[in-house]
């Protein structure tokens, strides 16, 4: 009779070979090393090489940059600054609730509104800004009177001010680019929740103001931001209706002074400033709005910050017990 013996590979017995425990030895740490990416090196010294010869080059040039430090914060500037703010302000409000009616008549379902709404975008999207703001001014041409039978008679050239120019024109073309905005953001809420109302007895007003609307502004804000900023820009075209705003108010500086360049440097960092300011306001609106669509916001810039310099000063030192 033969021995039955378990068998290892190798061919020596299990029982003769005992595994040890004492010698068992931990697998080594694997070191991952990076790759090195030159091209990224070589990149950012071409770009920091380019931005230093534009620095360079601005420093050479002719400019009394003495005249730029003392007109940024000069009574005229900051008045010209003031009413750019108004005038985007106004016109951006006006833009926003005019937009939101044009949106509603174009998604309903009565064909002469519908129609209408379609038109008046059309008209507005299809002509520069510029034009619609000499239109404006120049309406006493073909209107020398402004006559509302029993409400209000006067001269077009007293009613047609270069306030009442930039504010029709900027909001009335602003209207037709929000109506597009708050049209996609009313689409992209499911039809089930206007369904949903209407079987709770709601009205199709009260459903839209309640239900539709309250969802699509986290669509809608965000364009609406861009718009807004976009508008700060923009409101430098009413120079063209003599209105007094801040490139027009540079400007006279400039054609006084002979510093031309000096002053559209100033209206170039207030128009920097004021669009910075908002771009932070909108970050954090859209922020917001957000909350109901994310699982987690993303951390804002102070937060990554604070995060970087705590893990920066949580790293072991160099050489310290692991």
């Amino acid at each position: 009779m033969t021995d039955s013996f378990d068998k290892v590979p190798g061919g020596t017995s299990a029982v003769a070979a005992p595994v040890s425990k004492a010698t068992t030895v931990a697998p080594e740490t694997i070191r991952a090393i990076p790759v090195r990416h030159y091209g990224r090196w070589i990149s950012g010294v071409v770009v920091v090489g380019l931005l230093a010869a534009v620095v360079y080059a601005f420093s050479q040039g002719n400019i009394q940059w003495q005249a730029v430090q003392d007109k940024v914060f000069d009574d005229t500037v900051l008045a010209g600054a003031g009413r750019t703010l108004l005038i985007s302000v106004l016109a951006m409000v006006l833009g926003v609730v005019l937009g939101v009616v044009l949106a509603v008549m174009r998604l309903s379902k009565n064909p002469v509104t519908s129609w209408v709404a379609w038109l008046y975008i059309w008209f507005f999207r299809g002509t520069p800004v510029y034009v619609q703001l000499l239109l404006w001014f120049n309406l006493a041409l073909i209107f020398p009177v402004l006559n509302i039978p029993f409400i209000y008679k006067d001269e077009m050239t007293d009613v047609m001010t270069p306030f009442m120019c930039a504010l029709l024109g900027l909001a009335l073309n602003e209207a037709a680019y929000m109506a597009e905005i708050v049209r996609a953001g009313i689409q992209s809420v499911d039809e089930g929740q206007t369904e949903a109302s209407h079987a709770l007895g709601m009205t199709q007003a009260k459903t839209m103001r309640r239900v539709v609307l309250p969802q699509a502004l986290r669509v809608i804000i965000p364009p609406t931001g861009n718009e807004f900023i976009n508008m700060l820009k923009t409101s430098s075209l009413v120079y063209a209706v003599t209105y007094n705003e801040l490139l027009r108010s540079t400007s006279q500086i400039g054609s006084t002074s002979y510093a031309v360049m000096e002053m559209l440097f100033v209206a170039s960092i207030w128009y920097i400033i004021m669009t910075s300011v908002f771009s932070v306001g909108q970050y954090y609106l859209e922020r917001r709005y957000a909350r109901g669509s994310l699982r987690s916001l993303p951390l804002t810039p102070w937060q990554r910050v604070k995060v970087n310099l705590a893990s920066f000063s949580n790293r072991p030192s160099e050489g310290g017990s692991a």
